[in-house]
């Protein structure tokens, strides 16, 4: 009984990593991409440094369950002509965190109906338990 509530409770908080991952790199998808030789490379003084945007892959547990597994997303940035650009180079190009907001909004999407799967799945457990000991009483 304790597995069941244990891979629930499991897939519960790798929905819940990457909503909040994929948030983060929608909120930063107009920051400062990394660039090669550029001013994103390293941060300078009173300026932040470039945002990496993030990918959240579901890792099987050992004994069961998920859990999910941060990783960066690769290449993390594109180029982009945006001459108004304050980290823009003598051409017009900056970079950009490589962040798609289509694929975000699907992936928030899917980490919802994930989270209800596993949210449903924790409640039929919790009232099987509830009948198991009904029937004990």
């Amino acid at each position: 009984m304790i597995a069941g509530f244990s891979a629930s409770l499991s897939g519960l908080m790798a929905q819940s990593k990457r909503l909040a991952v994929s948030a983060d790199n929608i909120a930063n998808m107009h920051s400062r991409g990394v660039r090669e030789g550029g001013p994103a490379q390293a941060s300078e003084a009173g300026r932040r440094g470039a945002y990496v945007p993030k990918r959240v892959d579901d890792v099987t547990a050992a004994g069961g369950g998920v859990r999910a597994e941060v990783r960066p997303v690769e290449p993390p940035s594109v180029e982009v002509y945006a001459p108004g650009r304050p980290d823009a180079d003598a051409a017009g190009v900056a970079a950009i965190p490589n962040v798609n907001l289509a694929e975000e909004l699907v992936t928030q999407i899917q980490a919802q109906r994930a989270y209800e799967a596993n949210a449903a799945a924790f409640r039929t457990q919790d009232e099987i338990t509830d009948s198991l000991i009904d029937i004990k009483s």
